[in-house]
């Protein structure tokens, strides 16, 4: 039985359907990523599997446990990370592990050699208060006290969001970590590097599932010829590319533009075509799709 199974499960604020009809199931031991813009429907899931909220229709279960019904044990057993820092601010960090373990029957003691490798990064400070920690130091401390009760399953919202790419980074080496002692984690994220470090991943977005895969057979899905154009005005030029013949698609990707390619374009004449309207500096190239690519295309349908 897969740790989290979800069938068809929906929730409405007023009129906004949050979420709509979502079925995905996570197994054992794995890192899967909710990949998602704001408003993708993703923390109303959180909300509901951790048993703070309850659906409309449809149902689920973790650690076959019935989320309605079954509430008091599972969050016993699971951690939540909220998308907020929900700490106590004026508590220290010590206090605030100590605190969190109490409100579960534990010492910090039992779980230490789970933390450890987390909290050592922040015990040198463990008589600040966690509202004076900077950004990188409250995710780490957050983290601790979702895990001081031995969680088999943790949920993570938005972890990184508002930290330096370094803490980021960190971060995520972190959960790899917590992979490797077999917790299964459920985590969101707008970023889609950070898609590639999950076993696999759901594309979210206005309440709805857009497909379900590992980070790489996401991109096999990928079924267009796929170009990067630049050029000196890079407004203009998507003005110019968008109504070329031969082009499905054009939309800003860092530097440059990505061009989705209908089966009637040609690259050479789209480049004759933009410097004889006068931009200057054009770059025409192939290019290998990546997630966002294709959630961009999916979201289009």
């Amino acid at each position: 039985m897969d740790v989290i199974e979800i069938n068809r499960l929906s929730k409405r604020y007023g009129q906004v359907r949050a979420l709509d009809e979502v079925s995905l199931s996570v197994g054992r031991g794995e890192l899967f990523g909710l990949i998602g813009p704001d408003g993708a429907g993703k923390t109303t899931l959180f909300r509901l599997l951790t048993t703070l909220i309850s659906p409309d229709s449809g149902a689920a279960t973790v650690e076959g446990l019935d989320i309605v019904h079954g509430y008091r044990r599972i969050r016993e057993l699971v951690g939540y990370m909220p998308g907020r820092f929900s700490l106590y601010p004026d508590l220290t960090v010590e206090e605030n592990l100590n605190f969190f373990a109490a409100l579960f029957g534990t010492h910090v003691q039992d779980a230490y050699d789970l933390v450890a490798p987390i909290y050592r990064q922040i015990e040198p400070f463990k008589n600040r208060r966690a509202g004076k920690l900077s950004g990188g130091m409250k995710q780490k401390l957050a983290l601790s006290c979702a895990l001081i009760h031995r969680p088999s399953v943790l949920f993570l919202d938005e972890p990184t969001t508002g930290v330096d790419a370094v803490s980021r980074s960190e971060f995520w080496d972190m959960l790899a970590g917590l992979k490797a002692k077999d917790i299964t984690m459920l985590v969101s994220t707008p970023y889609m590097d950070e898609a590639q470090r999950c076993d696999r991943i759901a594309l979210c977005n206005e309440g709805r599932i857009l497909g379900i895969d590992t980070p790489a057979g996401i991109v096999s899905r990928f079924d267009s010829r796929l170009y990067a154009v630049s050029a000196g005005n890079m407004f203009t030029l998507l003005q110019a590319t968008r109504t070329f013949e031969g082009v499905d698609a054009c939309y800003p990707f860092g530097s440059t533009h990505h061009i989705v390619a209908g089966g009637n374009f040609d690259a050479a004449a789209l480049d004759g075509h933009l410097k004889a309207d006068g931009l200057q500096d054009v770059r025409i190239a192939p290019c290998m799709p990546t997630i966002e690519d294709v959630f961009i295309k999916l979201m289009q349908r």
